[in-house]
């Protein structure tokens, strides 16, 4: 199975990454939600191309600019674990200021930091003059870093292409090719949460020998598309569900912080690969903000979303109740979400995962007709205070994956949020689709 290859963008704050990062992506990804999370986190999209795909990483500035010492430390340990796990890495510099001590510090990373065979394409940005670029271009040439100096303006899509090209290309040199997707009927489940709730342990559960006594499951191992990672092929009745599980830290001389930081970046290139994400919690543990983080990642990539809260062998009977209930009040925003309280140690209830998961998978690709789908439309918003929504003549749902829906209004940009969180809670009350994101798109009525 192909890896999917991470290029990740680096380099101090304000040399345009994020415009970057959105230009190559090729749509701004909101960061407007109400669900928690702060700017700290990397960004990351797959970028799909006729050649190979890839995971495309924008992290946070390195080398300070703020007045917050935490807050650069935190960045600059988050950009510099992104750095390590990169196959290919976008050093920017802005072209528009001098070069200072930050940039070449961090050359300085790039050179002991990297893993030897990636390459380094140092991105001249803000170059908004084309004809001032050979004049600049010499200043950059001391770096030593670069196998190649592209000068873009992501604002004005100036050198965007030749950028990329030269992508694809590094990429292909280093013989990453586009994964065949030939297993389409196994859904890939991608076992998520911090470090020590758990995940290897619910892993192991399925492949031990009291296990397979009890159902029949059938265990195979094949090499892990993530580092440190495996890939592990189960069977149960007849279906085959691959399961990728984000444990297996072992660099030791790495803090408790840096060790959750990735967990959370493998995490996230875990999710890229996968059809449904499962979030495990510590059910002796509060939710952190990492859980919710993960949590929000999974919903915003259009994951299907299974919660299990382990380790509940620990707690009593009334703490059972009390911890379900404490983690779904943290978990607010995923309550299309099933959770299911398990406990890896004594495998109670582990097994009902499988018919989550084919639940979840089915309300993912799940077609409403149109016709069932506008009757529905037109009870929900009829006598509601719903602004243009009241006049739409229609609805449809697209071909994406998870369920995405169309309205056509006279003017898009009248349409709030909570009322398309209205139309979704009534949705759901009507037509399921648990386990699944849903998303919404406003076009212009004609």
């Amino acid at each position: 199975m192909p890896k999917l290859p991470t290029v990740a963008i680096i380099g101090r704050p304000n040399t345009g990454k994020s415009t970057l990062f959105n230009r190559l992506v090729g749509r701004r990804k909101a960061i407007v939600s109400d669900i928690p999370g702060t700017t700290r986190d990397h960004v990351a999209s797959r970028i799909k191309t006729d050649a190979v795909d890839y995971l495309l990483v924008d992290t946070g500035g390195m080398g300070g600019g703020t007045n917050d010492e935490d807050f650069e430390d935190d960045v600059h340990a988050q950009s510099l674990l992104a750095l390590e796990n990169a196959d290919l890495i976008l050093f920017t510099v802005n072209s528009q200021e001098e070069l200072t001590a930050s940039d070449f510090a961090i050359v300085d990373d790039l050179r002991k930091k990297r893993k030897g065979h990636v390459p380094v394409l140092l991105v001249i940005t803000k170059c908004d003059n084309p004809e001032k670029v050979d004049e600049i271009l010499p200043r950059y040439y001391e770096f030593g870093i670069a196998d190649h100096i592209l000068p873009v303006s992501a604002n004005h899509m100036l050198g965007m292409e030749e950028l990329g090209k030269e992508i694809i290309e590094q990429l292909t040199k280093l013989n990453f090719k586009k994964e065949e997707r030939c297993d389409q009927k196994m859904p890939r489940i991608a076992i998520i949460g911090k470090p020590n709730v758990g995940k290897s342990s619910i892993i192991n559960a399925f492949m031990s020998d009291k296990q397979k006594e009890e159902s029949p499951l059938l265990v195979s191992k094949i090499p892990g598309t993530t580092r440190d990672a495996v890939d592990t092929i189960i069977r149960f009745h007849d279906q085959e569900y691959l399961f990728v599980d984000t444990a297996g830290i072992k660099r030791r001389s790495q803090t408790d912080k840096d060790i959750e930081t990735f967990a959370y970046f493998r995490s996230i290139k875990a999710l890229e690969e996968s059809d449904i994400a499962v979030l495990v919690l510590d059910a002796t543990e509060p939710v952190s903000k990492q859980d919710k983080r993960i949590a929000r990642v999974a919903i915003e990539d259009g994951k299907g979303l299974i919660i299990l809260l382990n380790k509940i062998d620990l707690l009593l009977n009334e703490e059972r109740a009390t911890a379900l209930a404490e983690a779904k009040d943290e978990l607010p925003f995923c309550t299309f979400a099933p959770f299911l309280t398990v406990s890896a140690e004594t495998r109670k209830d582990l097994i009902k995962i499988f018919d989550l998961i084919e639940m979840v998978q089915q309300s993912r690709s799940r077609r409403i007709p149109t016709k069932d789908l506008n009757e529905w439309f037109r009870d929900a918003v009829y006598g509601k205070p719903m602004g243009s929504l009241s006049s739409s003549k229609h609805i449809t749902q697209a071909e994406d994956v998870p369920p995405t829906f169309a309205i056509f209004v006279k003017n898009p940009k009248d349409v709030h949020v909570s009322q398309l969180r209205y139309l979704e809670n009534n949705l759901r009350k009507t037509f399921g689709l648990e386990g699944t994101p849903v998303r919404w798109v406003t076009k212009n009525q004609r």
